[in-house]
């Protein structure tokens, strides 16, 4: 067994011992929220709804102040669908991160990790779904074999990270507690991804699914509830009704601290407590300590004014660092809030993706060519961006890791990253987009203008100001850009067909990479890096779709990216992280602007808990998630 497994393995051991000795304290305490329930008889009591091992929080060895429950959290997303991110801040994984990102047993008990290749997982003990459904090695099964392996419901077949090899994994449920992967090869990267902000859910409440299964419903009842649910078949009502990311069946059991209350499409969600959560205090408080998040969806415009009027318990999402002055002033007026600054995790907070797989053919090949993505890249005044927009808080230059990874090398952020508009030219001209027209724009080789359409989300007015900066700055050597907000899933759908040239988003979610985090996301593996959809599609789907990478610096990437996946100690790793980085930062795949750029965090005066300073990271991190929001409470206990 290698140091890094030896150490996985040491984790889950502590995991696994710790609990027991924490109980030896006080009883479980029972909840004033659900106390109606139980007194009536339709709860059990808080210590049979808990595990019989609950993960146990010691507050103090946290540093954190031991909370008390109640209270109403208001928070704001600007889309119906984002009520999904109680899912992400609610962050109970089977193993999860903890603020110095290293991995954690959560929901799971302990784990133990045999080279990369075999992962036994341990339940806990009495542990129940939201509706007192026992939580158990059936749930995976049940996901396993009548969910991921059937074509009906999995058209594509088990997801992606699981398979090694092309091969997938053997299951094993060799008791009600207990789950075995394995593989004949390393997955090195299988216990990270099921940290993720997204989870993938490996497992499915399948009490509750299974009425809406072929294999387990009684056929006219089931054909009565698709009937119902006007779908075309039982596999369209399951998938449906198996909704997990989404959070937006109230019926559907969850492990999350907070359960969705409210149906159907509303302008306010209610998430009440889970009265089966697995995590309690040392002092036998269950958490989370907050019993109702109310999730208020409003227009994009309106999250900093509606912070400003104190309507926000808690709020970051829909603020951006332009927002600081309203935040500011509201406080100074006497608002019932602080706001903190803190950093962010994506390697590059604004970058330019070139569409490499554009339909154009004359784009493409203008695209494709290395010089004019150096060129538009070392066109762009990345420090008046940032004295502009961030008051020279960001970190100008090239996309690549942070800081914080121990892979961060300070030359490939300089990287073709300085303002050289004379070089930019240069290079323009070597790469036969000399000719101009009268205004002097470029033209490209069929005659047309060199009007580079870039297309935006239309959501952060950051980049729209950013791009009004770069339109100047590239106006100066013969490239006209232009700008074309629109819907984000729009934008997305038009990336991926391959009919923008352009488009603008942040740089890698995860700009914090270990020597344990999987490289794949540097390599054409997933068309939502938006400068390959094409090849990241002919991945996902196995070559039934997309393009094959052709050109040798990513089918390269794609060869380190393998090498990863079968190096067998962390020095190997890193090497790979090193060699992958390089080939970006000479490459420019993607134009970086600059990273780092402070996010405004909103926190009511009364709620504790909450980092004055902390990392505002989508993975690994999952927003508020790595900073368990299960553990923050109001003083007194009223929100």
């Amino acid at each position: 067994m290698n140091n890094a497994c030896r150490t996985l393995f040491a984790v889950a051991a502590a995991a696994v011992l710790a609990p027991f000795a924490a109980l030896a304290g006080p009883d479980v305490q029972e909840s004033a929220f659900w106390n109606q329930e139980v007194e009536a008889g339709n709860l059990p009591v808080a210590a049979d709804r808990v595990p019989d091992m609950p993960l146990v929080v010691d507050m103090a060895a946290k540093g954190r102040t031991p909370g008390v429950q109640g209270g109403v959290l208001n928070t704001m997303v600007t889309r119906s669908k984002d009520i999904r991110q109680m899912v992400v801040y609610g962050y109970a994984r089977l193993v999860g991160y903890g603020e110095d990102y290293t991995l954690e047993p959560d929901i799971l008990m302990g784990f133990e990790n045999e080279e990369n290749r075999k992962f036994t997982m341990s339940l806990r003990p009495g542990h129940k779904w939201s509706n007192g459904a026992p939580f158990t090695a059936e749930d995976f099964r049940y996901w396993w074999e009548d969910v991921a392996n059937n074509p009906l419901l999995s058209p594509a077949g088990p997801p992606d990270f699981l398979m090694v090899e092309g091969q997938p994994p053997r299951v094993s449920f060799p008791d009600e507690t207990t789950v075995i992967y394995e593989w004949d090869n390393p997955n090195p990267s299988f216990m990270q991804s099921l940290a993720q902000a997204r989870p993938p859910f490996i497992y499915r409440p399948s009490e509750f699914l299974k009425r809406y299964h072929v294999a387990y419903a009684d056929p006219d009842d089931l054909a009565g509830e698709v009937d119902y649910a006007r779908v075309k078949s039982w596999a369209a009502l399951h998938n449906k009704r198996d909704n997990m990311y989404k959070f937006d069946n109230h019926e559907l059991p969850t492990l999350q601290p907070w359960m969705n209350s409210t149906s159907g499409k509303k302008i306010r969600h209610l998430f009440v407590r889970n009265p089966y959560y697995h995590r309690v205090d040392s002092s036998g408080v269950q958490l989370p300590y907050i019993d109702v998040v109310e999730m208020e969806i409003v227009s994009g415009g309106l999250v900093a004014a509606k912070s400003n009027a104190g309507e926000a318990d808690l709020q970051a999402r829909g603020l951006d660092f332009r927002d600081v002055p309203i935040l500011r002033k509201g406080e100074a007026d006497g608002g019932n809030y602080v706001t903190y600054l803190w950093g962010t995790g994506t390697a590059s907070q604004i970058a330019i993706h070139p569409n490499l797989n554009v339909n154009d053919e004359v784009w493409k090949g203008v695209l494709r060519d290395v010089r004019v993505r150096r060129a538009l890249s070392l066109a762009i005044n990345r420090k008046a961006i940032n004295k502009a927009l961030y008051f020279k808080l960001g970190k100008p230059g090239a996309m690549t890791v942070l800081e914080q990874s121990p892979f961060f090398d300070p030359e490939l952020r300089e990287a073709w990253a300085g303002f050289d508009p004379e070089g930019a030219s240069q290079l323009l001209d070597e790469a036969g987009l000399s000719e101009r027209s009268g205004d002097g724009i470029r033209l490209l080789p069929d005659g047309r203008r060199m009007e580079l359409i870039i297309e935006t989300a239309g959501e952060r007015q950051e980049v729209e100001n950013a791009l009004q900066i770069i339109t100047d700055d590239w106006r100066d050597i013969g490239v006209k850009l232009v700008m074309r907000p629109l819907d984000r899933d729009i934008l997305r759908n038009r990336v991926f067909s391959g009919t923008t040239m352009a488009s603008v988003w942040f740089g890698w979610d995860n700009g914090l990479p270990q020597p344990y985090t999987s490289p794949a996301y540097l390599a054409p593996t997933d068309q939502v890096f938006l400068s390959w959809p094409k090849w990241g599609q002919f991945h996902q789907t196995r070559g039934g779709s997309g393009e094959a990478p052709d050109l040798p610096e990513a089918q390269r990437l794609m060869e380190l990216s393998q090498a990863w996946d079968r190096a067998t100690t962390d020095d190997e790793r890193s090497a790979v992280w090193r060699d992958m980085l390089k080939i970006h930062a000479d490459q420019v795949y993607a134009i970086g602007v600059l990273a780092g750029a402070p996010q405004p965090v909103v926190v009511n005066k009364a709620l504790r808990n909450v980092p004055t300073k902390g990392i505002w990271a989508w993975d690994p991190g999952a927003h508020f998630g790595i900073h368990r929001p299960d553990e923050f409470f109001f003083e007194g206990g009223n929100g």
